[in-house]
């Protein structure tokens, strides 16, 4: 990870500790990456919805356009990530058969899956308006992130 990876990871690990919902916690990392890094357009969580857990609702986010609303586990990216328990990377969104398209100005997307005691509970979205922003860095750098908020819920 950059120096400016890590200063964010610790500030964002130091916040964990006193916030005081898992919705405060989300809300601070997608407005500190969304500020701090110039090519994260968008950046924001979905939650598998409690009423139905087949799908995906968008919950705390920071960015220029308004996402899908729900997305279905059985689709997009989102869907791809939850059905494998993988980190999904695209370069080029405009290839992928999958994406599901938020904005025409996105360019590159990379969904990492949160799972708290073995069952998925969200997912953390970064859009840029960029192709091939997530390199294996970015990638590490996000998904400790998700991390923070997985070891978060787990405690509560």
């Amino acid at each position: 990870m950059t120096a400016v990876h890590e200063e964010l990871l610790r500030e964002l690990q130091d916040f964990s500790k006193t916030a005081f919902a898992a919705t405060s916690l989300m809300e601070r990392i997608s407005q500190r990456l969304h500020e701090k890094l110039t090519r994260y357009n968008w950046v924001g969580f979905y939650l598998v919805d409690n009423e139905d857990p087949n799908v995906l609702v968008v919950g705390p986010f920071v960015g220029s356009f308004t996402p899908n609303r729900r997305i279905p586990l059985s689709a997009g990216l989102c869907g791809a990530a939850a059905r494998t328990g993988k980190t999904v990377v695209v370069d080029d969104v405009a290839k992928d058969p999958r994406y599901l398209p938020g904005s025409s100005l996105v360019h590159s997307e990379m969904v990492v899956p949160i799972f708290v005691k073995n069952r998925l509970v969200g997912e953390f979205d970064v859009e840029s308006y960029f192709p091939n922003t997530f390199t294996t860095t970015e990638q590490k750098f996000v998904q400790s992130c998700a991390d923070v908020v997985a070891k978060y819920m787990a405690r509560g």
